[in-house]
């Protein structure tokens, strides 16, 4: 038999961890797939184990939920310790939203609500730091939000985009942890599930009503979109491209969702 071509190897899945039985991975999930990652996804709030190491992994991505980080439950409490797992393999890494706050909360960082209570629910500003901009030039200049609560910036991480309710957006933690406040996850028919099922949400302070959510995503998805693919590769096709000797994939993602 020929023997497969350099780079041809198959590359090893990616952790996908969710919070709830309906939960998806979203167009990050898309994207690794399309990138040549398979998923491994887990649930562990419906009690899926979370591996003792990512050895078999190339990485691992933690999503949101209507939990918070603060949150007594076991599971949160086994989550966020189970991220010294990458940290201490130097994994590639990626927290959204919830996820992010976990990670804060293992490096000793805070999670609370806004001072005057404002939520993020809705677009936003995002504003890129020169740590962000000199990793990646182009950066979308609205984000879609769905939180309460935000992040403190823990000891050793690098803040890479800021906004204005909520200073910390988007980290960076040594050389492969990462966490973003925003979801750039979100395809149409997740943001139309969200604005019916949170439409109590709406009254507090500062959030959006559900028909801006969804004029919003008209004029400010595509940025949005074609940021996370490149993102993706900078978090996940570094270390894929070093182990295998594929080149990263970065012309763009390629069906719109």
């Amino acid at each position: 038999m020929p023997s497969k071509p350099p780079g041809a190897q198959r590359k090893l899945p990616v952790l996908v961890v969710l919070h709830q039985e309906n939960s998806s991975s979203g167009r990050v999930g898309q994207m690794l797939v399309e990138k040549g990652f398979p998923l491994d996804i887990r649930r562990p709030v419906l009690g899926d184990p979370l591996p003792e190491t990512l050895a078999g992994h190339s990485g691992a991505v933690i999503f949101g939920g209507p939990m918070s980080a603060n949150d007594p439950e076991p599971y949160i409490r086994k989550e966020t310790d189970w991220i010294g797992v990458p940290l201490k393999e130097n994994k590639p890494f990626l927290g959204i939203c919830l996820g992010a706050q976990m990670m804060v909360r293992h490096l000793g960082g805070t999670v609370a609500a806004h001072k005057d209570d404002l939520a993020e629910i809705g677009w936003y500003p995002l504003r890129a730091t020169e740590h962000g901009r000199l990793l990646m030039p182009h950066w979308p200049q609205m984000v879609y939000h769905f939180h309460r609560e935000g992040f403190s910036l823990p000891h050793g991480a690098q803040r890479l985009a800021e906004g204005d309710a909520y200073p910390n957006q988007a980290i960076r933690y040594g050389d492969n942890a990462w966490g973003v406040q925003f979801h750039a996850e979100l395809t149409r028919a997740m943001m139309q599930r969200w604005v019916v099922r949170g439409e109590h949400r709406f009254i507090m302070p500062n959030a959006q009503k559900g028909s801006e959510h969804l004029e919003g995503r008209m004029i400010f998805d595509a940025p949005l979109r074609q940021w996370l693919w490149h993102f993706l590769d900078l978090i996940f096709e570094r270390d894929a491209a070093s182990t295998s000797g594929a080149r990263p994939v970065s012309d763009g993602p390629r069906a719109a969702s």
